[in-house]
């Protein structure tokens, strides 16, 4: 009986371990058929929402809790990867490391609130904060899963 105890406990570990993969976050995805993320802006065209899987350098990460990345873009701005439904996060060290995440692409206007926000998570002083007073249209995307590289 013990040692059908022992057994199982380990099996549990086991699985438990294989689960919580360490580059792996959200649904578990691939690689295949990424496009890079300085793609995604032509490839969108005119559309203001897109299914894609997405590859790109991670450019800084919530501070907070990592509940968002921004990746970079070949035009000098970032990307802000969100994950669906708030259901997970991303490692807070990872800024300058490749990524693939795959969900849905979207083009919005983000209000001031939210980029206040979003500054004061990066780190950002209050000084920096403040000067942001105007919204902002962006290419944002909310990820089902992603692959830390």
């Amino acid at each position: 009986m013990k040692k059908a105890m022992m057994l199982m406990m380990l099996l549990t570990c086991t699985l438990a371990v294989k689960a919580q993969t360490p580059n792996h976050f959200g649904k578990e995805i691939n690689e295949s058929k990424a496009i890079e993320a300085s793609a995604l802006p032509e490839k969108m065209g005119d559309k203001t929402e897109m299914a894609a899987k997405v590859s790109g350098q991670v450019e800084s990460v919530c501070q907070v809790k990592g509940c968002w990345m921004a990746v970079k873009l070949d035009n000098g701005e970032t990307m802000r990867v969100m994950f669906k439904d708030y259901a997970f996060f991303v490692p807070k060290d990872i800024s300058g490391k490749t990524v693939v995440f795959e969900g849905q692409a979207q083009k919005k206007t983000i209000p001031v609130e939210h980029l206040q926000h979003y500054a004061k998570d990066a780190g950002q002083s209050k000084e920096e904060i403040e000067k942001i007073t105007e919204p902002k249209d962006e290419l944002t995307f909310i990820a089902d899963g992603v692959i830390i590289k």
